[in-house]
């Protein structure tokens, strides 16, 4: 539980689903979260996370996470004066949960820092534990229940703001959970550069 702490974007679009949509389609973002995570954390298991040893291969991912990032971030921040930049991902816009799910899946995958994380986790695991394959395994699925088990917690945080959301106070939310996606974004790139220099 204690990983889930670090609180990200996923989080904070999980809670403006919930305030907005109601806890059900909240529930289908965490559905798309916990299934990158999973994939994610049995990628990490797995090994695969050696591939973002590779600078090329790193430079790439975070390039590619901090547009999508910058992207949702900056049309929703400007969907609060009426500017449709990405109008098929619009909260307003989500007809139902399939389209929350996949919002939720996009965002998540677009963090490879995400993977590493992981592998790091699972690397001290196995060196300070001396776990098992089968431990290894149990410990993953924790991890992904903590997930799941946090992001709930968040979206019914956010239903219980449903019913006091007006349209300006959802433009206004929207707004606010686009300057931080912006917030991130930048974030990763001005890391990117600092380990470049």
């Amino acid at each position: 539980m204690m990983l889930q702490l670090a609180v990200g974007p996923v989080c904070f679009f999980i809670f403006q689903i919930a305030s907005q949509k109601g806890f059900l389609a909240a529930e289908a973002g965490v559905a798309g979260v916990a299934l990158i995570d999973g994939l994610f954390i049995l990628s990490a298991i797995l090994g695969i996370a050696s591939i973002m040893d590779h600078p090329k291969a790193r430079f790439a991912l975070k390039i590619g996470s901090s547009a999508v990032l910058f992207l949702f971030g900056i049309s929703m921040v400007i969907s609060l004066f009426g500017i449709n930049l990405l109008p098929g991902i619009q909260i307003a816009g989500f007809s139902g949960t399939s389209s929350v799910f996949m919002y939720a899946v996009v965002l998540t995958a677009s963090n490879p820092l995400t993977i590493l994380f992981w592998a790091g986790i699972f690397s001290a695991k196995i060196i300070e534990e001396n776990l098992r394959w089968a431990q290894l395994y149990i410990f993953g699925l924790a991890a992904l229940f903590a997930t799941v088990f946090f992001l709930t917690l968040v979206a019914g945080l956010g239903s219980l703001t449903h019913s006091f959301m007006t349209p300006f106070a959802a433009r206004l939310l929207n707004f606010v959970v686009g300057v931080i996606f912006v917030y991130f974004s930048i974030r990763m790139m001005v890391g990117r550069q600092k380990s470049q220099g």
